[in-house]
């Protein structure tokens, strides 16, 4: 009985019988298999306590670290007072959908927070969304008296395009390029929202995923180096990466690889690396387990609402975004159930009770 067992152990104890942690006896320990450790490490209620204390020091309303506070006892750092933060994002809304709250609470508490867009998602716009834009430029164009006639000509190639295309057809690389831009147009609106200046949000347009297809390129050293380069020019203290890797075409997953890649390689020559946290989010697809959460930061029902908005700045994923995966629910939805369900499941283990929460572990590389 190791710590992550006893504390994966008693909160499945404590959800199965429906009852908070401190209320659990020796009698549920007994008869639900788990005597030996009641004897190796009990009395039980020290037990209860003990994992109690821990799930409690999870929770911080301080997701860059409480200046001038006892740390021992908190998920991150009380030092340096303001971090360098980089927000990974593997497609141009998982920031907001997954960590938007938290993302918001570092600009408010003065953070130097930059967010990176490391693929274009340029695969995930509707052909009438793409048509949509092209004509808003046609028309902006005759308004102000400027030369449209490549634009309509574009146009028209698009739309001769978009009405033969067979399905899983690959874009004309100019219409990738447009669907690609309504997802960045978005990604800045989203940015700005959250507090950030343009020079804090990054496009990375990593060429592993420019195949214009649902299957990627293979990740090449120029996908590793480009990050190399902007962790580089940052030298972030805190580095917050996508841990869901249940996405229907496992960008994330090849996102997450490249960042500990290049922190790899950087830890070889560059002393600001031993400081550098990764905290891995979730959200979109899959959330942590509650044994797992290494920090959970609140969400007031106000800062709920805020990252709402957020995700809302991302108009080409709602409704019906182009890869649902096997949930029917819009993006901004799934964000709200999930961070109240966590929220909730703390509460039913007796700790205090939010209107949502999101969650983190941490990644040591």
């Amino acid at each position: 009985w190791d710590e992550v067992l006893t504390r994966k152990a008693v909160i499945w104890l404590a959800n199965t019988l429906k009852k908070p942690i401190l209320k659990l006896t020796d009698d549920d320990y007994n008869n639900h298999g788990m005597a030996q450790l009641a004897l190796d490490n009990g009395p039980v209620y020290n037990i209860n306590i003990h994992i109690f204390n821990k799930l409690q020091h999870t929770i911080t309303g301080w997701p860059g670290g409480k200046p001038n506070a006892d740390d021992s006892q908190r998920p991150e750092r009380a030092e340096p007072s303001k971090k360098r933060a980089i927000i990974f994002s593997p497609h141009p809304d998982d920031d907001v959908i997954s960590m938007g709250g938290t993302f918001i609470r570092l600009v408010d508490q003065q953070h130097d927070v930059h967010v990176a867009y490391q693929t274009s998602g340029n695969t995930a716009v509707w052909d009438d969304d793409a048509l949509r834009f092209v004509e808003f430029s046609i028309d902006f164009s005759e308004k102000m008296g400027l030369g449209s006639e490549d634009l309509k000509t574009l146009y028209q190639d698009m739309r001769g395009f978009m009405d033969a295309k067979l399905p899983n057809q690959v874009d004309t690389p100019q219409i990738q390029t447009v669907k690609g831009l309504v997802r960045k147009g978005e990604a800045i609106a989203g940015a700005r929202y959250c507090g950030l200046e343009d020079d804090h949000i990054h496009f990375m347009a990593l060429p592993f995923y420019e195949s214009g297809k649902s299957q990627k390129n293979p990740v090449t050293d120029l996908d590793v180096q480009l990050t190399m380069d902007l962790l580089q020019k940052i030298q972030p203290q805190q580095v917050f990466a996508a841990g869901d890797f249940e996405d229907p075409h496992g960008t994330h997953i090849v996102c997450f690889h490249i960042i500990i890649e290049a922190l790899q390689r950087l830890a070889k020559t560059e002393s600001w690396v031993s400081d550098c946290w990764v905290w891995m989010y979730r959200g979109a697809w899959k959330e942590f387990e509650t044994h797992e959460i290494e920090m959970a930061v609140p969400l007031s029902p106000q800062e709920v609402e805020r990252k709402k908005f957020a995700i809302f700045k991302h108009q080409s994923q709602k409704d019906r975004a182009v890869f649902p995966g096997d949930d029917s629910r819009e993006f901004w939805k799934r964000a709200e159930d999930r961070n109240r369900e966590t929220a909730n499941a703390y509460d039913e283990l007796g700790l205090a009770e939010y209107e949502a929460m999101e969650a983190f572990v941490r990644y040591k590389f």
